[in-house]
């Protein structure tokens, strides 16, 4: 979404809504059942909370816009994290542990980003224009951070001998959190400020150099993207009722909650990755695509992890067998994607073909 032009009605409808609809299911002892309220309850619930984080993401690209680099980059990335983690967090405390959440969810991301995600556009963009160009080296700096971050936290955990696997010790976890925290913020610096040539196309420049928000606007924006932040968490509580009985009732695996927890936070940037290659601007479909996987790995995975401590709750994060297998497959087809900077339909749907066999091993394991 752009910062330019009227603010859209959505962008404050949405939140007000939640935090009102928060505020009348507490009063009225509202949560969701498997009756015919209950589901109308769980619709309404999702509606409010689907629009709500598309509300906070569109405020915080708003702001970003208008103070720049790295700064902006960074407030996009810690309110879709915030996000995240309030949603993990309030599932994993649920009435039913859910060690495996953080694992879940932050393995569907990366399959649905470096897979769906990535599929979908590579392969709108080669249906529209034959091939499209890309920045190798830019690319080659998110695939090297980004198979370092999943390996040592949804692989390495499978191997150590101080805690048996998939768990890692409170040491363990702990260093492995900052690392992850230090590797991501040195790539944040690399994107921002030190390369930052290379995530940008050379057809189409630079978009930042349009009118940027008025100083009323950009305290409006964050008024609502504070107020937006505050709705998620706050409907977060009811949104895993609905997901623990929602999978209860389907008999889906557990698994399946961080594929929607996944779904649902990677909705905002995924409409706009998909927008962006149709307009033939596959870069900012990677940038978009593969800046959301490392900011969930370099950043959920330290916060889940401090809360994790702090509450004293286990946290599962190595991945089974076939998952491995799923995982290194996705390494070895973006190497080969990402590796000549241009691309077609056929790398597109390679993806989604991988993609799909994912969704298919989550209910057919």
């Amino acid at each position: 979404m752009s910062a330019h032009g009227p603010m859209p009605k959505s962008s404050w409808i949405f939140p007000a809504l939640a935090v009102a609809l928060f505020v009348v299911a507490t009063a009225l002892g509202l949560t969701f059942t498997p009756t015919v309220g209950g589901f109308l309850f769980a619709a309404l619930l999702l509606a409010i909370l689907f629009g709500t984080v598309f509300a906070a993401v569109h405020h915080a690209e708003m702001i970003a816009e208008r103070i720049g680099e790295p700064y902006g980059t960074l407030l996009l990335t810690l309110a879709v994290t915030i996000i995240e983690v309030a949603l993990i967090a309030t599932i994993m405390l649920g009435d039913k542990p859910v060690p495996t959440l953080a694992r879940d969810t932050v393995f569907a991301v990366v399959m649905i980003v470096c897979n769906g995600l990535v599929g979908i556009c590579i392969f709108i963009g080669g249906l529209r224009y034959r091939e499209q160009d890309f920045q190798v080296s830019g690319a080659n700096l998110y695939l090297s951070v980004l198979f370092v971050m999943a390996t040592i936290t949804l692989i390495m955990p499978n191997y150590t001998l101080t805690a048996p696997g998939p768990i890692y010790s409170a040491a363990q976890l702990g260093f492995v959190s900052v690392v992850t925290l230090i590797l991501y913020c040195v790539f944040l610096y690399t994107q921002t400020i030190r390369h930052r040539d290379y995530f940008i196309n050379d057809a189409t420049g630079d978009a930042g150099d349009g009118a940027l928000l008025s100083n009323r606007m950009l305290a409006l924006s964050i008024a609502l993207l504070l107020l937006a932040l505050l709705a998620v968490v706050l409907l977060a509580k009811k949104f895993s009722v609905v997901v623990d009985l929602t999978i209860a009732r389907v008999g889906a695996p557990p698994a399946f909650a961080g594929v929607l927890v996944a779904l649902l936070i990677l909705l905002p940037e995924s409409v706009a990755a998909i927008s962006a290659a149709r307009k033939n601007d596959l870069q900012k479909s990677i940038n978009l695509a593969l800046g959301s996987s490392l900011a969930t790995i370099g950043l959920t995975i330290p916060a889940v992890a401090v809360a994790a401590y702090t509450l004293d709750k286990q946290l599962v994060l190595g991945l089974n067998t076939q998952e491995m297998v799923l995982l290194v497959l996705t390494f070895v087809l973006s190497m080969l994607t990402f590796g000549t900077g241009r691309t077609n339909i056929l790398f597109g749907l390679v993806h989604m073909v991988v993609f799909a066999v994912f969704l298919f091993m989550v209910f057919v394991p």
